[in-house]
């Protein structure tokens, strides 16, 4: 029986940029779509990259950020919901949680909040007063790894409220490529320039592997931020630039980028679990990834990549030297990765798993 049916869902979304958690909004807009539900998106930016594609499902993007102040967003958010009467209002980033809980006990509705890292770091972006508030008064919260959830835990949230909903991809969207030059290896960074991401880690593990490696190594790094001087400053100091590493930007479409690269580094302080790296596993790469919030639970140690602690660069610089020097090994993890992400984190998981979640709301 699909439950999804006639179902009305406002999401309350901070952007609507190239990140992980806007496209796993995408995802879930889709298939409540295809199961004949009916989403609209209300969001605090306009005219970002993934607006005109929910607007070609026929989904309304409502813009409510036009005025900074928080209060009279929320009267927005309200008036729109009174406008197109929803069943469920859930919030799509950590920091939109008290917009969902104010609106939906205005006006009596279901509310959902979202855990979209490890909750910690959530919390300290967001400082302790209002980053408590945001964790503690929705009485539901999605988070996408259960670290999130083990954390959350800690700080007061009852295992009840609690919901895993795992990230999911496209696989039949991502898909690995024939690599035809194995003369020289690719090391791929894909991220928002900012300090979580901790590009910088990336960048000396680069220099070290280029150093001691028997083949020519590159790198490639997509994504924009706040950092790119400061980390192009750093190349330039690394003697990375111009030919040991290119600083890409953000781009439409990232899968000829999986295409071009061999190995997957993701050198991130936290996450909750990296849209990245289920993109890369489902490319057929192996990856390389510092030991934080969900990761553990997607990348298998030694099968489908190598996991090192943040401060562990040398065991990174190790684990990526191991990969470059025997493509047999590359290839077989990332064989392995491909079928991982196709038994546990495919898109087609995702009508059973949203049902789940709304069936557990609305009983």
């Amino acid at each position: 029986m699909n439950s999804l049916k006639g179902l009305r869902i406002a999401f309350i979304a901070g952007t609507l940029g190239q990140g992980g958690a806007e496209r796993q909004l995408f995802y879930m807009v889709k298939t409540l779509v295809e199961q004949g539900a009916y989403p609209q998106v209300l969001c605090l930016t306009k005219g970002e990259f993934w607006e005109g594609k929910l607007r070609a499902l026929d989904v309304p993007v409502i813009w409510v950020g036009r005025v900074p102040s928080p209060f009279i967003r929320l009267i927005q958010i309200v008036r729109e919901l009174r406008r197109h009467p929803v069943d469920i209002v859930q919030s799509q980033h950590f920091y939109t949680n008290l917009y969902a809980v104010g609106a939906a006990r205005i006006l009596r509705l279901r509310e959902i909040g979202a855990i979209r890292n490890d909750s910690f770091s959530e919390i300290q972006a967001n400082g302790q007063w209002l980053g408590r508030l945001s964790l503690l008064t929705p009485r539901t919260i999605v988070a996408n790894s259960r670290e999130g959830i083990r954390n959350a835990i800690k700080l007061g949230v009852p295992p009840e409220r609690l919901f895993f909903l795992p990230n999911v991809v496209d696989t039949e969207y991502f898909q690995p490529s024939t690599k035809h030059d194995n003369r020289q290896v690719c090391l791929l960074s894909v991220g928002r320039l900012v300090k979580q991401k901790r590009i910088d880690r990336f960048l000396t593990i680069l220099a070290k592997v280029r150093s001691a490696a028997e083949v020519p190594v590159s790198g490639l790094i997509v994504g924009d931020g706040p950092l790119r001087p400061i980390l192009e400053q750093q190349a330039k100091a690394l003697r990375l630039l111009p030919d040991g590493v290119e600083f890409c930007g953000q781009v439409p479409d990232v899968r000829p980028i999986y295409g071009k690269a061999d190995i997957l580094v993701l050198t991130s302080d936290h996450e909750g679990t990296p849209n990245v790296v289920l993109e890369a596993m489902a490319s057929g790469l192996p990856v390389v990834a510092t030991k934080v919030g969900g990761v553990p639970e997607v990348i298998q140690d030694g099968a489908t990549g190598y996991l090192a602690h943040p401060q562990d660069e040398n065991s990174m610089v190790e684990a990526l030297l191991r990969l470059i020097h025997q493509p047999s090994l590359r290839a077989e993890m990332g064989s392995s990765a491909r079928a991982y992400v196709e038994r546990h984190h495919a898109l087609q998981r995702l009508p059973l798993l949203l049902q789940e979640l709304y069936e557990v709301i609305l009983k």
